[in-house]
This record gives C-alpha cells, sequence and structure tokens, in this order.
C-alpha cells in the first residue's frame, strides 16, 4: 500500500530566511484552518521531520473536489535546512541537469534504457550537493558542454528533483488544488516547485 506525499519545496529560501519563513507559512496555514498548531507523527516519513502539524477544520479548502469528503487527510511537516528533495518512489538522483550558462542538459538517468543513474555522471553532482548541505557554499559543476564551473544551487535538474532549505509534506492528502498551490506560493514570496511521491 505505503504512504503517499505531496510536497512543495521553496527554490529560493536561504538557510537564514528559511525558519522565519516556516513560521510565517505555518501561521497562515493555521489562519486559513488549513492545519492546526497540534502535531503528530502518525503517518509522517519525511527526511528531516518526524512530526507534522494535524489537519485543521477547513483542511479541504486546500484540495480538489468536494468539501463533502470522508478522506481523513494525515499531518503537514515543515522542513528546514538544506536538503536536496525527490519525488516518486526510491529515486535518490535528478534524472537531468541543465547548465544555466549554456543550456545545454546532461542526461543522467537515461529512459528508457536505463531506470538507475549513471554513477560517474551523477558523482559530481552528487559531490557538489554534499558540499551545500555541509558548508551553504554551493560546490560547482564543470559543464560538459561549456565548460564553466556553475554552482550546484544554479542548475536546473529535471522534474522531481529539487535543492532548498524549505520543505512542506502533506502526508496522504487528495490533490492540492492550483488556487492553493499559487496562493501558497504568493504567501512564500518565492518560488517553488511541487513533487508527489510514496514512502
Amino acid at each position: 500500500m505505503g504512504d503517499y506525499f505531496q510536497r512543495i519545496v521553496d527554490v529560493e529560501a536561504d538557510e537564514q530566511e528559511a525558519g522565519p519563513l516556516a513560521g510565517r507559512m505555518v501561521d497562515w496555514l493555521v489562519s486559513e484552518g488549513v492545519i492546526t498548531r497540534e502535531t503528530s507523527g502518525e503517518g509522517v516519513y519525511s527526511q528531516t521531520a518526524d512530526e507534522g502539524y494535524v489537519p485543521g477544520p477547513r483542511w479541504d479548502r486546500a484540495v480538489v473536489g468536494s468539501a463533502e469528503t470522508t478522506w481523513q487527510p494525515g499531518p503537514v511537516a515543515v522542513m528546514v535546512g538544506r536538503d536536496y528533495y525527490v519525488g516518486g518512489q526510491g529515486q535518490d538522483e535528478a534524472d537531468s541537469a541543465s547548465c544555466p550558462r549554456c543550456d545545454a542538459t546532461t542526461v543522467i538517468i537515461d529512459y528508457p534504457e536505463e531506470f538507475e543513474a549513471d554513477d560517474e555522471v551523477w558523482r559530481p553532482y552528487r559531490e557538489a550537493i554534499a558540499v551545500w548541505k555541509e558548508t551553504g557554499e554551493g560546490g560547482s559543476v564543470a559543464c560538459s558542454a561549456c565548460a564553466a564551473a556553475v554552482p550546484v544551487t544554479e542548475w536546473r535538474f529535471g522534474s522531481g528533483f529539487a535543492l532548498g532549505a524549505l520543505a512542506f509534506d502533506f502526508w496522504g492528502w487528495p490533490p492540492l488544488d492550483d488556487a492553493f498551490l499559487a496562493e501558497f506560493s504568493r504567501q512564500l514570496g518565492h518560488s517553488a516547485e511541487e513533487q508527489m511521491g510514496k514512502f
């Protein structure tokens, strides 16, 4: 069966602003009735959070469909700190990376011939991400097309892979509504990426 999540990753916030911004977003979600301040660890399997905020009385305003539902969503986990986030199930690498200097795309997982990353191609990105997570400085990756050394935080990764210092996991929720996602991004004041996955 498994547990499903929908994730929103702020791809612009740095670590200094991530904590205060997380607090403001929780305040907003509580004021909208989407969550409460009560927390629970039931059904939460996020990377760096063991608990999440319990859904509020108007949680259904955030999702697609009718308010007349018997669905019981799980908590909303808030993750603060530099990390990489991957959608899907069991995947740990990006499928591609595009250079922001020349737009050349490096294929990391060559679908449909391969379903695992080419380790030699992925290695410089993996190492640069580790440096960024540890120090906050964007370790650089040299573009194979234009030879520019580009901080890993500036590379554009394929769908389902994002770097960020703030993320929100909605565990076991019906699909989030486009209008809610747009307002969520507006409240963040930053660009955000959405992911879906299964634990």
